[in-house]
């Protein structure tokens, strides 16, 4: 019979973390293990509950209760109507299964093939970003993901059209996210200013649960749209398809820890390819946990995507779960030669 047990995590961000929304320097979650007492020698798999505080559906102060409940249950857990809990079990199960199976992994677990990524620009002042730009670029980045709506929007063209003096579209792809830092009434018009720099696409660009204002933008827009935030939370497949239908967007942007689990994640894509709509995954701030999870999930269910994923958080820690994780370049490897280190002083509680 299947035991789990919890653990809470805090990780610390590297740098002033700033989106439209709010300024970080902590990053709490959560860490789910389930195993066979009656068969130690069968494995541990790990998974990540990767609450996203102020963001989350889950966002609750009984939490902690909510996860300590579930783990009564680990097989049910994956139905819970919590998308961080979801996601967490989903990938704990996933990574135990694989502990005891004789299936070859995939080829990015094997180390054979990396998952190429975007290089994400955080927010900060105007110098701040500008030299962020400059080392992915550095790196070899040649899709950048820049949060924008936490400056002057006169900062943020003059900075864009920097970029764009040295690197043409066919050089750089350029990917905007505002955090649903416009309004309605402003977003056109910023859309744009912006699309003269030959913008790839812009995320969530007003507030989520304005549906009709999403549909008219993305309709209107003279850049391709995402749906990020407005895909949050544990929805029917009915739910999940209206919402999309009804606001047909260009794109939508996927992280398994807010959109209702792995199951849900591959529901949206199935979806998102019926109606001709584009897509990549994306972290939402996980742990090297959850990121692997989340590279795991990809290279097994779907090996043929190329479009670079949102997968470069890995790096913005501290004090981050030590793994086989790579960054080769712009592309995210999992090298098996490397071991990973579980903190000894992770408190596990039933």
């Amino acid at each position: 019979m299947l035991t789990a047990e919890w653990a809470s995590y805090c990780l610390h961000f590297h740098f002033e973390a700033r989106t439209s929304r709010q300024t970080m320097h902590v990053k709490d979650t959560y860490f789910v293990r389930v195993y066979d007492p009656s068969r130690p020698d069968a494995g541990v798999g790990i998974g990540e509950c990767a609450l996203f505080r102020g963001l989350s559906a889950d966002d609750r102060p009984d939490y902690e209760d909510m996860l300590a409940e579930a783990c009564k249950d680990p097989l049910g857990a994956v139905t819970s109507p919590y998308s961080s809990i979801r996601s967490g079990f989903e990938s704990a199960l996933a990574a135990l299964d694989a502990a005891q199976s004789t299936v070859p992994p995939s080829d990015w677990l094997a180390g054979r093939r990396g998952i190429p990524i975007n290089g994400l620009i955080w927010m900060g002042d105007k110098a701040t970003m500008r030299a962020r730009i400059a080392e992915k670029l550095d790196a070899g980045f040649r899709v950048l993901k820049l949060k924008i709506g936490g400056i002057a929007f006169d900062d943020e063209l003059e900075l864009l059209r920097e970029v764009r003096r040295s690197f043409s579209r066919s050089d750089l792809e350029i990917r905007l996210d505002a955090n649903g830092a416009f309004t309605p009434a402003n977003a056109l018009s910023r859309l744009s200013a912006l699309s003269a720099f030959g913008i790839h696409s812009l995320e969530q660009p007003v507030k989520a649960g304005q549906l009709a204002e999403m549909a008219r933008i993305c309709l209107e827009s003279p850049i391709p749209i995402a749906l990020d935030e407005e895909l949050i939370g544990v929805r029917s497949e009915h739910e999940s398809r209206a919402l999309v239908e009804a606001i047909k967007p260009q794109y939508i942007i996927l992280k398994p820890s807010l959109c209702g689990g792995f199951s849900a994640t591959g529901t949206y894509i199935h979806i998102a390819r019926e109606n001709g709509i584009g897509w990549w995954l994306t972290s939402a701030l996980e742990s090297n946990i959850g990121l692997t999870a989340i590279g795991s999930w990809l290279s097994r269910e779907h090996p043929e995507a190329t479009m670079p994923q949102g997968l470069g958080t890995g790096q913005l820690y501290t004090d981050n779960i030590e793994s086989p994780l790579e960054m080769q370049g712009a592309e995210l490897r999992y090298n098996p030669a490397r071991q990973w280190h579980i903190p000894d002083n992770i408190q596990w509680r039933h």
